[in-house]
């Protein structure tokens, strides 16, 4: 059996545990705990032993991706009340988006690296979760594949509006990668929405400690963070792509926003939304 990217993991672990540890929930995911092949009550024993991954158990963590998932949907949701028929999920991992999704005339593609897709059809095959024809999965490398060609292929309209939601993937990428991605989200015809989230760098030696653990632990399983942005330096090339109505939230204003509670803004994480 192939398997995923071991941070795709770690995050389809972190939402299986948010429907089971957190309540009320930000992202209500009842396909989450299916896909990884478990259950709510092992899932509970797991985190008690201290077996599962520290992005589920991280409490602060586990609501960022939680909130950040919520954060996509529903600008999607928005989206497709307008009319618009195309999402695209860049490094879609283990989400499920595609399987929950109740909005009429909304195409899925979801692009990922074609190892972790494979493990993930056998994943959904093993949990009797099906492929809506709605669905459609795209196998690209980011590194080496033509994203344009591969999306093409599978039925995308480069002329129709679209959505990219891009999570979970441009601190694994160099900065030559992430640009060209995001020229080619910003040549879609007509205009096009593309949510993100980023790392800013450390602003303090408590965060640089923190970061620098998490970056040893996802290099040593060959996921190394590539790409950090300053804010108003990624706000100035999404201008010069002639992106507009920029929002972009602190990784406690995200999480806030849904918990109606203020945290401490210690994570170098953050999200943004934009239209171009």
């Amino acid at each position: 059996m192939k398997e995923p990217s071991r941070t795709a993991l770690a995050t389809a672990y972190a939402r299986a545990y948010h429907q089971v540890a957190d309540s009320p929930r930000i992202l209500d995911d009842p396909f989450a705990v299916r896909l990884i092949g478990s259950s709510g009550e092992a899932l509970s024993r797991a985190a008690e032993d201290g077996r599962l991954p520290v992005a589920a158990t991280d409490r602060r963590r586990r609501l960022f991706f939680a909130a950040r998932a919520r954060f996509a949907e529903d600008r999607v949701a928005a989206a497709a009340a307008r009319g618009v028929g195309q999402v695209v999920v860049l490094g879609a991992g283990l989400d499920t988006f595609g399987y929950r999704n109740t909005n009429p005339g909304l195409h899925v593609f979801e692009v990922d690296h074609p190892a972790t897709q494979e493990w993930k059809r056998e994943r959904l095959a093993e949990a009797e979760i099906d492929v809506p024809a709605t669905t459609t999965l795209v196998p690209v490398d980011f590194e080496t594949d033509d994203l344009a060609e591969s999306l093409a292929s599978a039925g995308f309209r480069r002329d129709a509006a679209a959505v990219f939601v891009w999570l979970g993937v441009v601190y694994y990428l160099t900065p030559e990668a992430a640009r060209s991605t995001l020229e080619y989200v910003a040549g879609q015809t007509p205009s096009t929405e593309v949510i993100l989230d980023y790392l800013e760098p450390a602003t303090d030696d408590a965060q640089r400690a923190r970061m620098q653990a998490r970056a040893e632990r996802v290099a040593a399983v060959g996921e190394p963070w590539f790409n950090f942005y300053d804010r108003d330096d990624l706000g100035a090339l999404l201008r010069d792509l002639r992106f507009h109505d920029v929002e972009d939230l602190s990784a406690a204003e995200l999480i806030g926003t849904y918990t109606g509670r203020t945290t401490e803004a210690t994570s170098p994480s953050r999200i943004l939304w934009a239209r171009g």
